[in-house]
């Protein structure tokens, strides 16, 4: 029977999703996680063909992570209110991943209706939908309205050393939410 290998794909894997979440995705490549794994890099180049095979798993992780942080929402919460805090509040905790998500170019000629018309944001459109009480049309135009704001604040604590003050950030969320819900409500928000 042949030895059991020593370095695994899944060992590869998440080696490299600690680096790009403990230094950045630029950080991934084979010596950096044959170091991280201590050997050489060949064991990285066994199972993977190129470093960007890597970079696209980890970009899958990081993307689970973050979808998983995102829908953790408290019993007791308003859904609209959490979903937001979640995303600025990853931002704030796993710069780096928000960076590979969000500002790595990832979205390279879609438009922001397209990214809003993605089967994986439903879910999340569906909640907006039930809690705000609009059509799915309605719902869409105020949640492409909320990401530009929600997005902003995210973006501005993932890139400085700021910090991540919930107090602050919960009533303007709320007076985003309460007047673009009742400006659709009322129709006077373009779609």
């Amino acid at each position: 029977m042949p030895p059991k290998p020593r370095i695994t794909r899944e060992m590869i894997l998440d080696a490299a999703y600690n680096i790009a979440r403990e230094q950045g995705a630029e950080q991934v490549n084979a010596r950096t996680i044959a170091a991280r794994l201590g050997c050489s890099t060949q064991p990285v180049l066994y199972y993977f063909d190129h470093v960007d095979d890597i970079r696209q798993e980890v970009y899958r992780m990081a993307d689970a992570f973050q979808t998983a942080c995102l829908m953790h929402l408290p019993e007791d919460a308003d859904p609209m209110l959490a979903i937001g805090l979640n995303y600025i509040r990853f931002a704030a905790q796993e710069k780096h991943l928000f960076r590979l998500l969000f500002q790595s170019d990832s979205f390279a000629g879609q438009s922001i209706t397209a990214l809003i018309d993605a089967p994986e944001l439903m879910p999340v459109l569906a909640i907006f939908q039930q809690e705000a009480g609009l059509t799915l049309e309605q719902t869409k135009a105020v949640f492409k309205t909320l990401l530009m704001l929600v997005h902003g604040c995210a973006s501005m604590l993932a890139n400085n050393t700021m910090d991540f003050d919930e107090n602050e950030i919960i009533p303007m969320l709320e007076t985003a939410f309460t007047g673009l819900i009742t400006a659709m409500k009322m129709e006077e928000m373009p779609q």
